[in-house]
Order: C-alpha cells, then sequence, then structure tokens
C-alpha cells in the first residue's frame, strides 16, 4: 500500500479524473511525486468500477482503492447486506476475507468479525479502509484462514468464499476445483462453530455439491435484475433434514421475491400441460438453477406448455418469480403467420425451439427491442408455436 496515494493533490486528481476516459488519463501521464502514473490510473479505474457496485465506497472519502480485478471479483454491496441478515453472533469470521465488503456489512449483526486475508498488501488496504468508513468491530488479520481458524475456540459462524483453481474446466465445476477443498476442510470448521456459510459461483453444480457437504440446510441462488451472482450454501452442524432451494431475487433497493423447493418436493411435483392460455410466464434464471421446473409449476397453479420448453400458462394473473406476460397471439411457425412481423422490432426469446435467436433475427429480419415479446417454443403436441406477447 503506497500511503502517497492519499496525499490531497494525487485525491483531488483522482475525483477530477473519474468520468474523464481512462485512455486520456494514461495519455497525460500524470506525475506526483511517490506515486507513479500507473498506480495513480489503477485508483481512477477502481473507483469507476466501485461506483454502481460498491457505492458506500466510491462516495466515501480517501478510500484507497485494491487492483480494478480485485473489485471485479468481490461481492457487490446488494448481495453483502443480505448475506448480513443470514448470521448474526457474537463473534464470527469471515476466512477469505478479500476486499472485505462482506464482512463490512456482516458486522452490523455480529459484534466482532475477523477479516482473514491470505494477501498481505489486500489486507492492510481492507483494514484502513475499514477504519475510514468506521467499522470499528473488524479485526484484520494478515494470513491463512485455516491457520486462524485452527487457533480459535468458538466462533458463531464462518463464512468462507474460495476460489475457484482451474477456469478452464468449462460450465460447470465442483467443490473440489475449488481451494480450500471445503469438503476436507470441514471437520475442522465444525470443531469450531455450528454455523458455516459457503459462497460459491452460480454455475456450481447443486446436486454435487449437496453430495460433498453435510447437514446442509438451504442453498440459495442469489440474483440482481436478471443476473444470478452467486450461491450460497448454509450449513447448520446438527441440521439432518432435506436442504431447502431458494431462488432469491434481489432489486436495488433490497426488495426481493424468493422460491423455494427441494429436490425432494421437485420430483414429486406434477405440472400439468397446457395449449397457450391468456398469460405467459417466464422463470428466473435463478428459478432455472434450482430445478423449479415442475414444483413451479404446481405451487402456483400453472401450467406448462410442453415437459421441455420451461415456460408455464395460466387464466389468471399471478406474482411470479421471473418475467409475466400478457398473450396477444399464437402463431404456428411458418412464413406465412409471420409475414406481418419481417422487418419490426421485437424481443426475440427461444424454449425448445430448433433454432436461435440470431438465426431467427436474421431470418425475418428482426430488429431488437420495441414493446412486442415474441417466444419460438414448442407447445404440448411438438408443434413449433410462436407467442406473441406484451410485458406486464
Amino acid at each position: 500500500m503506497n500511503k502517497n496515494i492519499l496525499t490531497t493533490g494525487i485525491q483531488d486528481f483522482i475525483v477530477k479524473n473519474i468520468t474523464t476516459d481512462s485512455l486520456s488519463v494514461m495519455l497525460s501521464n500524470p506525475i506526483f511525486e511517490g506515486a507513479s502514473s500507473k498506480e495513480i490510473i489503477n485508483q481512477i479505474i477502481a473507483a469507476k468500477k466501485c461506483k454502481n457496485k460498491l457505492p458506500t465506497w466510491f462516495h466515501t472519502a480517501d478510500i484507497y482503492y485494491p487492483l480494478p480485478l480485485q473489485i471485479e471479483q468481490t461481492s457487490s454491496e446488494i448481495t453483502a447486506q443480505y448475506k448480513a441478515g443470514l448470521l448474526s453472533g457474537k463473534i464470527g469470521a469471515d476466512i477469505g476475507g478479500g476486499l472485505g465488503v462482506d464482512s463490512y456489512y456482516f458486522a452490523k449483526n455480529t459484534d466482532t468479525v475477523f477479516h482473514v486475508e491470505i494477501n498481505g498488501e489486500l489486507s492492510e488496504i481492507v483494514c484502513y479502509n475499514f477504519k475510514v468508513l468506521g467499522a470499528k468491530n473488524i479485526q484484520c488479520i494478515a494470513g491463512d484462514g485455516l491457520t486462524f481458524i485452527e487457533k480459535q475456540t468458538a466462533l458463531d459462524w464462518v463464512y468462507i468464499d474460495p476460489s475457484r483453481r482451474d477456469h478452464k474446466k468449462g460450465k460447470v465445476f465442483l467443490l473440489e476445483d475449488c481451494s480450500p477443498n471445503i469438503k476436507e476442510i470441514l471437520p475442522l470448521l465444525w470443531s469450531k462453530t455450528q454455523t458455516i456459510l459457503i459462497k460459491t459461483a452460480p454455475i456450481l453444480d447443486i446436486k454435487a455439491g449437496l453430495k460433498d457437504l453435510s447437514h446442509v440446510k438451504e442453498v440459495q441462488a442469489i440474483a440482481v435484475g436478471y443476473e444470478v451472482k452467486e450461491l450460497l450454501w448454509i450449513l447448520e452442524k446438527d441440521y439432518k433434514g432435506p436442504a431447502a432451494l431458494t431462488a432469491v431475487l434481489l432489486d436495488s433497493s433490497l426488495e426481493k421475491t424468493q422460491f423455494s423447493t427441494s429436490i425432494e418436493i421437485e420430483a414429486n411435483s406434477m405440472a400439468p400441460q397446457s395449449e397457450v392460455l391468456d398469460y405467459l410466464y417466464e422463470p428466473h434464471a435463478a428459478v432455472m438453477k434450482i430445478g423449479a421446473f415442475k414444483s413451479v409449476a404446481q405451487q402456483m397453479g400453472l401450467f406448462k406448455l410442453h415437459e421441455h420448453s420451461h415456460l408455464y400458462t395460466a387464466t389468471n394473473l399471478v406474482c411470479f418469480p421471473g418475467r409475466s406476460f400478457r398473450v396477444k397471439a399464437v402463431l404456428p411457425y411458418n412464413k406465412k403467420a409471420l409475414k406481418s412481423y419481417i422487418k419490426t422490432k421485437a424481443n426475440v426469446s427461444v424454449r425448445n425451439f430448433k433454432s436461435t435467436v440470431a438465426d431467427l433475427r436474421k431470418k425475418y429480419s428482426l430488429q431488437d427491442g420495441g414493446h412486442v415479446y415474441m417466444f419460438f417454443s414448442t407447445d404440448l403436441n411438438n408443434k413449433a408455436i410462436v407467442i406473441v406477447c406484451e410485458k406486464i
């Protein structure tokens, strides 16, 4: 950590250039005593990345920003605030502390939070920022998280965000691909705490994770807007029941919509099929991630269009965990039926359909956008159809 970055002249320069194009700043080659141009430019780039993701950091004077890549890899404030409501107590430990966003919010519900980060320089930066942010009940430890845990007697909770070792393995990966290997360290963690919260990337395989972990009370797929941001695994030492699978849809004000199921409930659910009715429902990616293909239909009184389409329909409007549409027309998939839509604007989606969105746009000269939504899918009679809708 270069404390010269915190001098008034450099801080003023960073603030004045927040809205300036990064390339222009690089070409200007800013010269200040005690800090390189690269360090200053990295501060500006990092600050820009914090504007929407970490607004508290961005709007606080004298924050020392870590590397831009470290900001990209950290939790957003929205997800961190949500997680803070899952843990409370007198003493907790974040043993893969990183930028400290999660620790900062955990500290609002826990008397003392240990932020443990193996990167010494990052730990120093985070400790400094906690002081600037007024977070007085967080103790920063520069060192290995497991070594720290071994020395503790009892903790109310442990939070861990393991890093993925092999990013080239493909779209789906397992807990054994992470460092540390959670399965291997569980005995150590259970000897120190009753509650464990694990954060993983959303592409981790849930069923495989449930086989590897013990005492999983719930797995949550956390989404902000239309994107699933992370999976949270809530473990309680004495819990022996089935794991709840929950999709949590957050907006910028932390208002949330939730839908819960389990592997057992999903397996025993019925999803009757129907032709397209008055309303069409498209489940959020978080609902799909937890595998609620049949249970979302049964719990909400909906029909599926086809076993593999994962689109739902009903004659009534329900509060659905995803997007809701009013059906305007149902067309057979052929050029004659689609003639009036050629060279028009439409939001195109495909579900269980033989063509891609790109191919359909090209074939029918469909421009992106507008108020019309077109779902190309397959109905219960295995016929290709086009559902024309308006979003509710």
